[in-house]
């Protein structure tokens, strides 16, 4: 009986020292170094190329939009005006150019051709004069004088004549080809100023290019709106990821395309896997951290970006990311 005593005591005190030792083994064992990071996701900012008053906004916070859903309209009285302007200038644009292609009026060639046939008789006129005077001056009734008055009015009367006569070849011929194109590049120019005011009109409309969730409107009916100023943002909740600052010495567990397990404390306790798709170093220099001596150098902080290897459904921006280093 003493023996089996014995025997129970010594194996008690072993079971206790090797429980002992154990603990104080696992206390000095280093603890599994557990990462958090944050999830993001895409965000669009919705605004207008034109300046103006904002008439309707037609979402809220928290609507789901698709691409192509009008958002909100403007109101913009200068681009009504500027549409004035552009019309009629392009409606005189076309006017000369239709005139230089169609040529010169028949009333208009018509009108040329008395001219130069009114000149024209005029130089027969003064052709006659002329004849009858310098007849009379060679019989000596007349002055040489007068007869030299009467020359320097045919002369003038045969060039009027010859003015008149190429202005009426001129209006047969209607616009030189030169003149032409001129006018049809004036009336593209119009056609073009036009469809800019077109352009910006339309874009007193606006629509989402995305699909996504509304998460703020910073403008409401009736507040003026800068050119380029975002009015609605949205989120599109189908493109997450997560984001991570990892220290330097880390970094060779995160390479690209590794892959690795999370858990979303806002989803449960279930484990999701993430994909490393971004490694990038960190710009500011807060983030560089002192080793110590006998190492020599100082460590950057990258960040890294993972994605969800399969959709996880009910995450959201903002949610917290944990992960364990291997």
């Amino acid at each position: 009986m003493r023996v089996v005593r014995t025997i129970v005591a010594v194996v008690a005190i072993v079971f206790a020292v090797s429980w002992l030792g154990y603990s104080f083994w696992r206390a000095y064992q280093p603890k599994p170094e557990q990462l958090q990071g944050q999830i993001e996701a895409q965000e669009y900012h919705i605004s207008s190329k034109i300046a103006g008053r904002i008439d309707r906004v037609l979402v809220k916070k928290g609507d789901q939009v698709t691409r192509g859903q009008l958002v909100f309209t403007m109101l913009s009285p200068e681009i009504d005006a500027r549409m004035t302007q552009a019309v009629a200038g392009q409606e005189a644009a076309e006017a000369l150019a239709d005139e230089a292609r169609n040529g010169t009026r028949e009333q208009q060639i018509a009108a040329a051709r008395e001219t130069w046939q009114q000149a024209q008789t005029a130089v027969d006129l003064l052709e006659k004069t002329y004849a009858r005077i310098d007849a009379l001056f060679t019989e000596g009734v007349v002055a040489e004088q007068k007869r030299d008055e009467v020359y320097s009015q045919l002369a003038a009367a045969r060039h009027a004549a010859g003015a008149a006569h190429q202005m009426y070849l001129l209006a047969r011929e209607g616009a030189r080809p030169e003149d032409i194109r001129a006018a049809e590049g004036k009336a593209k120019v119009a056609a073009g100023a036009v469809a800019e005011v077109q352009a910006y009109a339309k874009d007193t409309t606006i629509a989402s290019w995305h699909d996504g969730e509304v998460t703020q409107i910073l403008l409401h009916g009736g507040e003026l709106a800068a050119q380029g100023f975002p009015v609605v943002s949205i989120m599109d909740t189908d493109d997450v990821w997560a984001v991570f600052q990892i220290r330097e010495d880390r970094l060779q567990h995160f390479a690209k395309g590794t892959e690795f397990e999370c858990t979303i404390p806002a989803l449960g306790s279930s484990p999701y896997r993430f994909r490393v798709s971004h490694v990038a170093v960190m710009g500011d220099f807060a983030t560089w951290r002192t080793t110590r001596s006998d190492r020599g150098f100082d460590m950057r902080t990258f960040e890294i970006e993972a994605r969800p290897v399969q959709p996880v459904a009910g995450l959201r921006a903002g949610m917290s990311v944990l992960t364990t280093l291997p």
